[in-house]
């Protein structure tokens, strides 16, 4: 009897590697910057109210510093596609260090306000340019792990640098926070030669314009902006709302809520790089608003601190997932526009929480203005699920981006 040999099935191809030279550069210039910013964010508004200004300039110091990261984000696509990455990062480097180390020149509040447009600025180029950087860095097979990656590496200054800097502030002056933190932002500037410069990006490049009324990319980026609302809200009013349980409550809190977000983050990226990352946009939403409905109870730390793990959970898959997704959806010459647009949102949704959580809870008390937000956020379902199960079209176009004379279906949610 004759029997027929076994084919066995060719092996899967290797994957990429995800930390390369210029990677593990990005991650250097990522710490650098990451610690100026959270070092002096946490500081300054504390100094801002030495100069005999009151409460109010404390705000107006973190007002004027969001401001023109905004106003930097929106302009800083159409920078790097004239003058590339490595210009970009470098003028940001230096406008959020530079200023840093003159804030202590003067106590006078325009001095402090204008310190801090320019430190703004610089933070706008930085995260744009160097989220457009990064993900033009990691393989597309890999991206969403190597986002979670990037967003741990950037995380951990968040969470070292914020509560030093006040630490610092208190025990050893305003001039040391924003001598350490100018000099970690200048000392980034030396990685910039190392980073891939001006090279054409292959594709069609996508303006802000139309990144906005692209619903691929409009949808991922609302979702997000729901998420970061809340966001804002936990860092600005969590302290208040909780004081009554003691300062433990808060600071296990605000330990579980970073940590939770970074986990999750990346165990979204490793499921999102194997089975597509949106599937994961409305798990990440209704997460975040389960979690920030649990956080009502503002009297108990259980529900305080298992409400906020739960919003950690999914603030972090939100994060992943959407900025993920955003990729997948351009050329990599439309990179810049997606990372600008992803952190608008990030910066428009946290703004818009802190601003607005205020009155509202003012006038319904605490607890029924965590309840009132998480079922605002769910508001965005219809968002999220508008894009669970959808194919990427650069998936379908080879990683190419839209193409224009391509008949197909029309998008039934434009």
């Amino acid at each position: 009897m004759t029997t027929t040999p076994e084919v066995s099935s060719p092996a899967p191809p290797p994957r990429p590697a995800l930390l390369t030279g210029p990677l593990l550069l990005r991650f250097v210039s990522v710490l650098g910057a990451s610690t100026s910013f959270y070092l002096l964010l946490s500081a300054v508004p504390g100094y801002a109210t030495t100069g005999g200004a009151g409460d109010g300039a404390a705000g107006l110091a973190t007002g004027a510093l969001m401001l023109t990261t905004v106003a930097g984000e929106l302009a800083t696509p159409a920078l790097v596609n004239r003058f590339g990455y490595r210009a970009v990062l470098a003028v940001g480097r230096v406008l959020l260090g530079a200023p840093a180390l003159a804030l202590t020149a003067s106590r006078e509040l325009w001095w402090m306000v204008g310190i801090c447009l320019l430190r703004g600025l610089g933070f706008a180029f930085t995260v744009v340019a160097g989220g457009a950087l990064t993900a033009s860095l990691i393989p597309a097979e890999r991206r969403g792990e190597g986002l979670a990656v990037v967003g741990i590496v950037g995380g951990v200054p968040s969470l070292v640098a914020l509560p030093l800097g006040v630490w610092l502030a208190a025990h050893v002056g305003y001039g040391v926070v924003c001598t350490v933190g100018g000099v970690a932002a200048l000392a980034a500037v030396l990685t910039v030669p190392g980073l891939p410069g001006r090279g054409k990006a292959p594709g069609r490049p996508v303006g802000m314009y139309e990144a906005l009324r692209t619903g691929g990319l409009r949808r991922p980026a609302v979702v997000f902006a729901v998420t970061a609302v809340a966001a804002g809200i936990i860092v600005t009013f969590l302290p208040l709302a909780v004081a009554a349980s003691g300062s433990t409550t808060v600071a296990v809190a605000l330990f579980v809520q970073p940590t939770a977000t970074t986990v999750a983050r990346w165990l979204a990226g490793r499921r999102g790089d194997r089975r597509g990352a949106g599937g994961l946009v409305l798990p990440g939403l209704l997460l975040s608003a389960v979690g920030t409905l649990l956080m009502a109870p503002t009297g108990s730390s259980v529900a305080v601190v298992v409400g906020v793990g739960v919003f950690g959970a999914g603030f972090g898959i939100a994060q992943n997932s959407t900025l993920t997704l955003m990729y997948t959806r351009v050329s990599a010459a439309g990179y810049g526009t997606v990372s600008a647009l992803w952190n608008l949102a990030y910066d428009a949704g946290m703004g818009i929480g802190a601003a607005a959580f205020g009155p509202l809870a003012a006038g319904t008390g605490y607890p029924w203005a965590f309840a009132l937000t998480g079922a605002a956020m769910l508001t965005a379902v219809v968002q999220a699920r508008d894009d669970t199960g959808r194919t990427p079209p650069s998936r379908r176009t080879g990683g190419a981006g839209p193409r224009r004379h391509r008949r197909r279906a029309p998008d039934p949610h434009p």
